[in-house]
């Protein structure tokens, strides 16, 4: 199975699994009501470039499945966080850390997929992000 085959199989996973009921984290996903962030790659040796290759592979094949979608710049909910709108998990997370999205809603779930390349901090590891929420994006 290539990596993208099996990042989507995760995806597929995470749009048909229960949401917990409470906040958690366990290994590479962090979880609460309505939504779940998983890491789809950390890797000390990939470039940013690597990874927004494999998100674009990725998105290409979401795309296929779910129309296509332009990507989602995260400045202007950043811009909302500072003026002191409360913006709603996971949603607030994924502005803080990742700088556009690519975003699809699923039809038969009604659920978001988020997918974005986290790489603001210098001091955290590049990470390709997804994320499966049921709350609509803000």
């Amino acid at each position: 199975m290539d990596i993208i085959a099996k990042h989507l199989a995760t995806i597929d996973r995470l749009c048909a699994q229960e949401f917990p009921a409470e906040p958690s984290t366990s290994g590479r996903c962090t979880a609460g009501p309505g939504y779940f962030t998983v890491e789809l790659e950390t890797d000390q040796e990939l470039t940013a470039d690597d990874f927004d290759a494999l998100r674009q592979g990725i998105a290409e094949r979401l795309n296929d499945r779910l129309g296509e979608q332009l990507p989602w710049g995260q400045l202007t909910m950043m811009v909302r966080m500072e003026r002191g709108e409360e913006i709603p998990e996971p949603w607030a997370r994924l502005a803080v850390r990742t700088d556009a999205l690519d975003v699809w809603q699923t039809p038969d779930t009604g659920r978001w997929i988020a997918l974005g390349v986290a790489d603001r901090d210098d001091q955290d590891e590049i990470q390709l992000l997804v994320t499966v929420t049921e709350t609509d994006p803000p």
